[in-house]
């Protein structure tokens, strides 16, 4: 389908005059699609307070209905049930998005990703903005609200698949990790916009909360129809080297600095003189078995799934643990709450630096995880004496957990989609990328369910379960950290006299 689709925007060709400048463009253009749509995710969680708020201290109902207490609330959200329904709302989302992401990514690998990403950000806004036109169209049965979140988790998982392949395809191996560790710090971008923009209307017109991120969504959805270039090779630049073949070849982001394909030397140079070969250009995309079976997939995919159930509990959990244990208002702890998404930035820059660094991107994401879990414990139990204790541990257990978490998802994902065993077949990133991450998101919708049966139990309870995850989440990697062991202490050992067997 791809060779009858034009996937080159063509209003590009002539503006941008190298590699560099079109990388940048795939970096920012990414940044915002997903910036977006987490900015148009985030409208739920702040319109909440709104669907149910205290009643009473508005003053006297002025519909003079006998019922006092839930005269400003919304139907069908007016009710003794309405946490319960507030979870129905959000586990919609988050099993829709699960489910949806394991397919999203093989529709990824067979459509042009330029198509693909901007076909469902356009639909995100249009549910989007259905879910905020229930206020004007004035809807109060719960089955609206519950079809439009299954819609939007549905088409909202064509993002991450899309976004990560369109920057593996531009950025190799040598610097991915650091790249893609500032790259991911989208996610916390959207969300602060989305609170900050849901927050403008949500004590006026709360529908508004929702139908200006939907139209936010749909004009980045057309910008990057119009701009997003899916594959260097479709501007003719040098594709980047994801595999470093022998020790000469010290950095592998020096390739794709030239500007033209031909100025490759070498093996490279040869590959691209054969270019003729057109009919046979298009390999045939990975199938989801076989994305299985490349090393890793598995392991990494396992791993996420409690890294994730760990990081989407504290998401939807914080707030109201902090103001439960450290007795702080609601805006104060949501104010609070907002470090641990600070140090989840720091977390994923250092992980993908580290990672680059030393080449063990499971080492560095089994060490994290090990300093995580007795640091869980700590906030539990001292975390909340004194402010500065709080920020200073919030921002520690931020960078501890959603580290590994923002790897996997993001330069792993890249590194596996373009493993060597796919012999240069690139039509793999899509599918490996959505199973990663469809897997972790069963944990997203796991962690917060659990944490909500637990907690009347007791905080300690949830703190444990979710220290039980991060050592599940270690022990997943353990194969394959042991690989990388073996791969340093081989040359090692050589360079002793020893004999590796």
């Amino acid at each position: 389908l791809r060779q009858h689709i034009s996937p080159v925007p063509q209003t590009l060709t002539s503006l941008l005059p190298s590699s560099h400048s079109y990388r940048g463009l795939t970096l920012v253009l990414t940044f915002l699609s997903y910036t977006s749509y987490h900015l148009s995710r985030k409208p739920i969680s702040i319109v909440k307070s709104q669907l149910h708020p205290n009643c009473s201290a508005l003053g006297p109902n002025p519909h003079n209905d006998s019922n006092s207490t839930t005269w400003c609330s919304w139907a069908p959200f007016d009710g003794d049930n309405y946490k319960e329904l507030f979870g129905a709302l959000d586990n919609a989302f988050l099993v829709a998005y699960a489910i949806g992401m394991f397919i999203s990514g093989i529709f990824g690998e067979r459509l042009p990703l330029r198509y693909y990403l901007s076909g469902g950000m356009v639909l995100s806004g249009l549910f989007t903005s259905l879910f905020g036109l229930g206020y004007f169209w004035d809807i109060h049965v719960l089955w609206y609200f519950i079809v439009v979140q299954v819609c939007n988790g549905l088409v909202q998982t064509t993002g991450w698949p899309a976004v990560v392949a369109c920057v593996g395809n531009w950025f190799g191996k040598g610097k991915r990790g650091l790249i893609m560790g500032i790259w991911n710090s989208h996610t916390s971008v959207g969300n602060i916009l989305g609170s900050l923009i849901a927050g403008a209307w949500v004590s006026s017109d709360w529908g508004l909360s929702f139908v200006v991120p939907g139209i936010i969504i749909t004009t980045v959805g057309i910008i990057c129809f119009f701009f997003l270039v899916e594959y260097p090779e479709d501007v003719d630049c040098s594709p980047p080297l994801h595999h470093v073949m022998t020790t000469s070849e010290k950095d592998p982001e020096a390739v794709t600095s030239n500007e033209s394909p031909h100025s490759l030397s070498g093996q490279s140079s040869l590959d691209h003189s054969n270019s003729p070969k057109e009919p046979a250009e298009e390999p045939e995309a990975i199938s989801f078995l076989g994305a299985l079976r490349i090393p890793g997939v598995v392991e990494f995919s396992l791993c996420l799934l409690f890294a994730k159930l760990v990081s989407y509990t504290f998401l939807y959990w914080l707030p109201l643990y902090i103001v439960n244990v450290a007795h702080f208002g609601a805006k104060e702890a949501g104010d609070l709450s907002t470090l641990f998404d600070v140090g989840g930035i720091l977390g994923g820059i250092f992980a993908g630096l580290i990672s680059d660094y030393t080449g063990g991107r499971a080492t560095t994401c089994c060490v994290m995880l090990v300093v995580a879990a007795p640091m869980l414990f700590l906030y539990n139990h001292v975390g909340q004496n004194g402010i500065g204790t709080s920020i200073a541990m919030l921002i520690i257990c931020g960078a501890l957990v959603n580290g590994p978490y923002a790897l996997i998802t993001t330069a792993v994902s890249a590194d596996l989609g373009t493993h060597e065993s796919l012999k240069g077949n690139a039509k793999a990133l899509s599918t490996v990328t959505a199973i990663i991450d469809g897997t972790g998101s069963v944990g997203a919708a796991l962690g917060p369910l659990l944490a909500g049966l637990i907690s009347p139990t007791g905080w300690n309870n949830v703190f444990y379960m979710l220290i039980a995850a991060d050592v599940l989440a270690c022990l997943l990697l353990a194969r394959v950290v042991v690989k990388e062991a073996r791969g340093w202490c081989g040359p090692m050992a050589r360079q002793r006299g020893y004999v590796v067997t």
